[in-house]
């Protein structure tokens, strides 16, 4: 008989891929009979593909393969992705780094696992892990399926449901099996037919189930009678349209040998097993613990699971490690659950009704707990949780209290050994460093926190120079133990040190000082001086300190050249803009501008008041998107009206100009709005205004009697057509009269579905302006914009009021 079986599918990279891996190698190993390493299997499974996922993101392969003819008996399970050069991170358990938080997937598969390695092709990287088989029968072919029933007294039910999970079809051997007619089922939902059990991570809902293409399993169906009939389920779903879709089932009697049968032996037994051997390493507790508590929660199906020790100093249990949907769960927990004579399992079938507080702690309903004893002792507890009332059974207690018995002696042996290794730990901030200084681009907040890193495990107070780009020191900041003693501490260390730190000479008192230098890439960028009472500084303490420095010198580093980019990019966004509004005899203007982008100086919008002999020309535009691009286009056009203007172009000319440029450009899709004027004086006061607005909002012109007039028609975007060609319109500013000028930033300002201008909402604004000055009616409209939704605005705005002065204020 040839026992040796394999199956692979294939998986895109991506976030969903641990899941369907784990669905499969559940699924594979059922038809295998093999479901008894299935937790374990699955695990070592998820661990391997989301390790391909995160540092490999190419397609997937996963092979699952059972060589029955062994001895012992194994299976084996690979991982290949397609990117042969990436290392693996993690190794074999010894060597394993007690410290980073990642990397111990591969740890915990080696532990799992008998046997996992890596081979690599020019292609490809394959990962792969082995597991030989615990207490399996004499014969490798008695793991195969092995018929109980003569196969012509198979009954094999045929029921097919819609889209909706509705049965539509349902043939006789259905009828004979499960007592049903085919007119009493019609229409019916196929979730009143099915008493489907949905426990574990892992575990599929019947409308999840409904949805895949294929799946093969075990549940139960409502007989007639009202028993529940034992059954293995073959699914197929159709393709075609959604409405259209059809889910088939093959049904048989679970009975029958030849299908998926019940493990021979607890899984739970098999995870206990597993336990025992992860306690034979010798492991950091913390990691020790969370490993337990992962297993056990993998193992029982729940929705979590926590290790709970004895407090220190009390009779109560805190949460020492917890895995799961809902292990968020920290502190002291007293209960009638967890107490010092609690010395055997506790099932509680709905935590409501015993109690509240505990309930909601655990976000759970369902609990089954074993305590941990040592020498007669409690001294901790084992627990499992579930989000539904009644959702364990009396068997997992005695399975936890199995394991419970395994980890007891070595979990308080580790605790014991706590203190020591607490020493050890002090320098575990090393590690954390790494992420607490990362992404932060401000050099006064890395010495803040580097200052604070040292002190007070390491030293009684620390002090951080600064050497900036142009080579000056500077003592940045200072921090003590006591805080009361910062300012002295500033005074009495050199705030500009006039030699170079190698070579001060720093104050000495009580405390030992030590000076380690910030250097990278070859370049100094200042030092850490640390105090400390203890005379003598441990070597391994002078090596963590040196990391320490030279990971706060490359962060400094990269600050300095941020801050160095930052500073130009302002510098230049600055320049887009006019650095102040021409000033115009009889005329007053005012102006509002404030980019969207947080940070920014610079968005989209634009603006620009200028003289041109005896005239003054003014220019409001908007540039389709934002960041660069959009400050390119926005430099480019306010200098080229400019340029323009002043070579005596006409405002029509101007537009048609800058419409031939932007074309020039190739920038498919950058687009422009833009409204250019003239002001020409006039005898009499005001002025003479020719406009032209291409696709730019429409003007305001708020009258001396308080009517408000829309004073110029829109026309084609700048940018999009070449042979567009502009005319403008003319009308006169009397004295008194106030045009305003805006972006979309106003008239598009949005509250749910409301804008600002619905209804003529600006032009009424306007109106109520009358007798108002330039600036006066800007911080209206501003007022305006910021007051009319709760959020900020998130778009540019820019508003420009230009207003005619009465006669007898006009200077001569």
């Amino acid at each position: 008989m040839d026992t040796t079986r394999e199956s692979s599918t294939a998986f895109d990279g991506t976030p969903h891929a641990p899941a369907a891996a784990r669905r499969f190698v559940r699924q594979v190993l059922g038809e295998w009979r093999l479901s008894h390493l299935a937790e374990d299997a699955v695990l070592l499974t998820s661990e391997l593909v989301t390790n391909a996922v995160v540092h490999a993101g190419t397609g997937i392969e996963l092979t699952c393969r059972l060589d029955a003819d062994a001895t012992p008996p194994k299976l084996e399970i690979e991982v290949d992705d397609h990117q042969p050069e990436r290392q693996v991170l993690g190794g074999t358990p010894p060597l394993v780094d007690p410290l980073p938080t990642s990397g111990r997937g591969l740890a915990l598969a080696g532990m799992l696992a008998d046997a996992w390695g890596v081979t690599y092709t020019r292609t490809a990287k394959r990962v792969w892990v082995r597991m030989e088989f615990a207490d399996v029968p004499e014969s490798p072919a008695a793991c195969l399926p092995a018929p109980r029933r003569p196969i012509d007294r198979l009954q094999v039910a045929v029921v097919v449901a819609d889209a909706e999970g509705r049965v539509v079809s349902w043939n006789s051997d259905a009828e004979s099996l499960l007592g049903w007619t085919a007119e009493q089922v019609a229409g019916s939902p196929l979730e009143e037919l099915v008493v489907w059990r949905g426990h574990g991570p892992y575990a599929l809902s019947l409308a999840e189930t409904l949805g895949l293409g294929r799946w093969r399993g075990e549940t139960r169906m409502r007989h007639r009678d009202g028993r529940s009939v034992p059954v293995y389920i073959s699914h197929l779903r159709t393709d075609g349209p959604a409405e259209d879709r059809r889910s088939i089932w093959m049904v048989a009697d679970s009975e029958h040998g030849f299908v998926l049968a019940s493990p021979p032996a607890p899984l739970r037994r098999e995870a206990g097993r597993r336990i025992k051997d992860l306690l034979d390493q010798d492991r950091p507790l913390a990691e020790l613990l969370d490993t337990i508590a992962r297993i056990v929660q993998l193992s029982s199906g729940g929705d979590a699971a926590y290790v709970l020790l004895r407090a220190d100093g009390c009779n109560r249990f805190g949460v020492a490690a917890g895995a799961g949907a809902t292990a968020g769960l920290v502190g002291v927990l007293s209960s009638c659950a967890f107490n010092l004579q609690c010395e055997t399992p506790v099932l509680v079938d709905d935590l409501l009704s015993v109690d509240v507080e505990l309930a909601q702690r655990l976000e759970a309903r369902s609990l089954a707990c074993a305590p941990l004893m040592v020498a007669g002792e409690v001294v901790g507890h084992l627990a499992v949780t579930a989000a539904q009332p009644g959702r364990f059974e009396q068997d997992l207690t005695v399975s936890l209290l199995h394991i419970a018995d395994q980890v007891a002696a070595t979990v308080q042996r580790e605790r014991l050994a706590e203190q020591e290794r607490a020493h050890r730990g002090r320098l575990s901030f090393l590690a954390e460093a790494g992420e607490l200084l990362a992404g932060v681009h401000d050099e006064e907040l890395l010495a803040a926190l580097a200052a604070q890193l040292v002190v007070p495990k390491i030293a009684t107070w620390a002090a951080v120079y600064l050497t900036d780009l142009t080579g000056m020191t500077r003592l940045a900041r200072v921090w003590h133990s006591e805080e009361e003693h910062n300012a002295e501490l500033r005074r009495s260390l050199p705030a500009i040190p006039r030699s170079p730190l190698s070579e001060v000479t720093w104050p000495v008192g009580e405390e030992t000082v030590l000076s380690f230098p910030l250097r990278t890439q070859g370049r100094s960028h200042g030092a850490l001086v640390i105090g400390r009472s203890e005379p003598t500084l441990p070597l391994e303490l002078a090596d963590l300190l040196a990391d320490l420095c030279r990971l706060v010198a490359l962060n400094v580093h990269t600050a300095m050249l941020y801050a160095r980019q930052a500073t130009t990019s302002r510098v230049l966004q600055r320049s887009l803009l006019p650095m102040r509004a021409a000033p115009m005899p009889g005329l007053e203007s005012a102006v509002i501008y404030r980019p969207g982008e947080e940070g920014a100086d610079v968005g989209g919008d634009f603006y620009d008041l200028f003289t041109v002999g005896d005239h003054w020309c003014f220019a409001l535009g908007d540039v389709c998107g934002s960041g660069p691009e959009a400050a390119a286009v926005t430099g480019l056009a306010r200098h080229a009206v400019r340029l323009l203007a002043k070579e005596n172009y006409t405002v029509a000319d101007i537009l048609d100009r800058l419409n031939q440029r932007l074309l020039e450009e190739g920038d498919e899709g950058r687009f422009l709005s833009l409204l250019c004027g003239e002001l020409t004086p006039l005898p009499q006061g005001g002025a003479l205004c020719t406009i032209a607005s291409a696709g730019h909002v429409p003007p305001l012109l708020l009258r001396a009697g308080g009517k408000v007039e829309v004073v110029a028609t829109p026309q084609l975007l700048l940018g999009i057509e070449a042979d567009a060609r502009f005319f403008v319109e003319t009308f006169e500013l009397a004295p008194e009269e106030v045009l305003l000028c805006v972006t979309d930033g106003v008239t598009e300002r949005r509250d749910g579905k409301r804008f600002l201008d619905d209804d003529d909402g600006l032009a009424r604004l306007l109106s109520e302006c009358a007798g108002l000055s330039a600036d006066a009616v800007a911080e209206r409209v501003r007022r305006a914009v910021d007051s009319f939704a709760a959020r900020p605005s998130t778009d540019d705005v820019a508003v420009l009021v230009l207003r005619a002065m009465p006669a007898r204020l006009i200077s001569p």
